[in-house]
């Protein structure tokens, strides 16, 4: 997979996120770290950082002082007292006094988990050194927060996501439009990884990446379509804006749950009062509550549409 395969080995790789790397470079300068809690949104290079840093601390002893466990995967009790606590009480290789192991999704633990994880970290601080990557900080016990150092990792901006995909396709051979560009800037909202993963998989259709193929490989309707059915339906062409939405759900394959996602991000776009929109925006948390709760979903867009169909009456008189 491209994501593993250009995944950056040392800090000096990393793309962005600069404050971080330059403090993690002080850790390795000095040989020495404390816990870290990584936070921050999917794709921003959490584990990547977490990697580096140990590629840079241990060199070639990196296989045998370097854990990393998911844990979405194990996220019990039996893991940390098991899997956790034998890495952690053995004493690591070569000149760094400690091993890393990381917890990716840490955010997933048991509240048992994280206790029983709080006294593992205290017993084996010697040996042993814990990065947490989570999405959510708020998700951890306070006790373990207290002890890590916390790093805020951001959503990656347009222009260093591009610089990684242009030269992603480069090294590839990919040809890669602009319009395929913006599609996949679209779709992935700062997410590098899932940037690369989608020009990976519209790259495997064959020919140019374009923004055709990125919409078709995400299975998202085109931000121009979504608008311009919000548009009909604020101008009182109800019936019309539903036979778009019923194209666009036949074409795409999208659940009612994209759908109504879509229409909040492309709401904030539309050329009507502030005031409307705080209308329609909590109408459309309403009808996704609905959905997540199992309503019909044509029902319920249907019904979405028809309020915008209503607010758009409302502007007009």
């Amino acid at each position: 997979m491209w994501t593993e395969k250009y995944r950056p080995r040392t800090l000096s790789d990393m793309v962005n996120q600069k404050e971080i790397v330059s403090r993690l470079k002080m850790f390795v300068d000095k040989g020495d770290m404390p816990h870290c809690l990584f936070a921050g949104p999917p794709g921003t290079g959490k584990t990547t950082a977490a990697l580096c840093l140990a590629h840079d601390l241990f060199g070639e002893h990196f296989q045998g002082n370097f854990l990393e466990l998911n844990a979405s995967d194990a996220r019990g009790i039996d893991v940390i007292r098991g899997v956790v606590k034998d890495f952690a009480r053995t004493m690591p290789l070569g000149d760094v006094p400690f091993k890393i192991l990381v917890l990716d999704e840490a955010d997933a633990l048991t509240q048992e988990a994280q206790q029983a994880l709080r006294r593992t970290m205290e017993r084996f601080t010697r040996t042993c050194r814990f990065i947490l990557v989570v999405n959510y900080s708020s998700k951890i016990i306070e006790p373990i927060q207290s002890r890590c150092a916390l790093f805020r990792f951001s959503p990656l901006s347009r222009e260093d996501i591009i610089g990684r995909l242009v030269y992603i396709a480069e090294m590839e051979r990919v040809e890669l439009d602009d319009g395929g560009v913006e599609a996949i800037l679209y779709v992935c909202e700062g997410d590098l990884r899932r940037a690369i993963n989608t020009l990976q998989a519209a790259a495997a259709m064959g020919g140019p990446v374009t923004s055709d193929s990125v919409f078709m490989v995400t299975g998202k309707a085109r931000p121009e379509e979504v608008r311009e059915m919000l548009g009909l339906a604020l101008k009182g062409n109800f019936v019309q804006a539903r036979r778009m939405l019923h194209e666009l759900l036949i074409s795409y394959g999208l659940s009612g749950i994209d759908v109504v996602r879509q229409i909040h991000r492309e709401l904030f776009n539309l050329d009507i009062p502030e005031k409307w929109k705080v209308q329609l925006a909590d109408t459309v948390g309403e009808i996704d509550f609905r959905m997540s709760e199992g309503a019909n979903e044509e029902i319920q867009l249907s019904a979405l549409l028809a309020k915008f169909s209503y607010i758009g009456s409302q502007i007009g008189g």
